[in-house]
């Protein structure tokens, strides 16, 4: 705690200037340690009352000049009683800093972005996804070549982040970057965390999403029907690395299975249920939530078919799993060999799982949410869509169900 703290102005008269004024300055002495602050104005010597430490005379220019003085005492003063409130030890060096700003440490906003990553990156596997880290990484790069791109720089003062800086992301986003809607609603939202972020340590004063509004539009997702399932899984491969494929993606249609999650799969994730039947135990992989799926006739089927495949024996792996991206490769001449004109992916099976062999069977769209993982059962709407053809077969009952009471 400080024991003495006295204010006051003097004249420099070492650097007066060629007009004839001289600096004012506040003098901040605290327990004996001086600083000097500049006051920003100047006056002539001879019109100084070195010991009244004001301007003399009664002209509008000496009490204009009196009065601002005097504000920026008070300014001092409360910014010293603040301190106080915060630290034990206030210093005139650091009541200066304080007063002039420098104490305030500039912080950029790509190291602190790159902070967010690496944390994210020591933690896959653990609380995250590499799936999750490889998005923050992208966003990151886009983060950059905007900055770039605005700026001519290569980072920037998160100070300096306004509701423009949004704003013109955003549009960097869509324009330059040609990204559809969702997608760049998402790269703003992972952005929107490292801003929430430095809020939360106090770098950051002032929100600057407030008013920036963008929804995600629900995009129609493809899906695959009974009558497809069943071309794809009669189709005769002379290749086996396309009969591989195409099981191990058969598979994820009758258990709602991501590629990340039934790569990982193993023997072990198989077990007996509460009804005495095989089901699958697992978590998933990008929520970490855990999943149990009872395994159906030809999800059981394909188990069976690979139990003693050389790679599966080996690796204690369900199934043969190669990489997401020649799965898909192999998909696109699965598709094209059994003449289905759709873009096929790996994560139409998930789709075709939520849609065609649950939803449309009359599966409780609660159930199907518990079985692909999701926390929130809006996520399964929008996988999930109820089909024309279930919509009439439901009206039908009941329809047959109104007659029956009317008779």
């Amino acid at each position: 705690m400080n024991k003495t703290f006295n204010l006051l102005f003097i004249i420099k008269k070492n650097k007066i200037r060629t007009n004839g004024t001289a600096p004012i300055y506040l003098r901040i002495t605290i327990d004996g340690k001086v600083s000097d602050i500049a006051a920003k104005r100047y006056i002539e010597p001879h019109k100084w009352d070195s010991k009244a430490r004001k301007a003399t005379g009664n002209s509008q220019e000496a009490k204009t000049l009196n009065i601002y003085l005097k504000t920026l005492e008070q300014d001092v003063y409360n910014s010293h009683y603040l301190m106080l409130k915060e630290e034990d030890d206030v210093t005139a060096v650091s009541l200066k800093s304080k007063l002039l700003g420098t104490d305030i440490e500039k912080r950029m906003l790509i190291p602190i972005f790159q902070e967010h990553n690496d944390k994210i990156e020591a933690l896959v596997g653990q609380d995250f996804a590499p799936g999750t880290l490889e998005r923050y990484k992208t966003s990151l790069k886009h983060t950059q070549e905007f900055i770039k791109w605005k700026y001519k720089t290569s980072d920037i003062d998160i100070t300096k982040i306004d509701h423009a800086f949004i704003m013109d992301y955003d549009f960097w986003l869509r324009s330059v970057r040609k990204c559809a809607n969702n997608t760049a609603v998402k790269y703003i939202k992972n952005f929107k965390k490292i801003i929430r972020s430095c809020i939360a340590n106090g770098w950051l004063l002032k929100y600057p999403f407030l008013g920036y509004k963008a929804k995600l539009k629900v995009v129609e997702r493809p899906y695959l029907t009974k009558e497809e399932i069943q071309v794809i899984y009669e189709k005769e491969f002379v290749s086996d690395r396309l009969r591989q494929v195409r099981d191990i993606f058969l598979f994820c249609c009758y258990t709602g299975f991501a590629y990340g999650d039934v790569k990982n799969l193993t023997k072990n994730n198989v077990n007996i249920g509460v009804d005495g039947e095989q089901w699958i135990f697992t978590r998933r992989q990008k929520t970490d939530t855990s999943v149990r799926v009872p395994l159906l006739p030809l999800a059981k089927e394909l188990v069976l078919k690979y139990e003693n495949h050389p790679s599966c024996v080996n690796s204690g792996f369900l199934f043969p799993v190669i990489s997401n991206q020649t799965m898909n490769s192999y998909l696109k001449e699965i598709v094209d060999l059994c003449e289905i004109n759709k873009e096929l992916t790996f994560h139409i099976a998930r789709h075709t799982f939520a849609t065609t062999v649950t939803l449309s069977n009359g599966v409780p769209i609660e159930s199907v949410s518990k079985m692909l993982g999701h926390t929130n059962i809006k996520t399964t709407q929008q996988y999930a869509r109820i089909l024309d053809q279930k919509v009439s077969d439901d009206m039908l009952s009941l329809r047959s169900k109104l007659e029956e009471e009317k008779k």
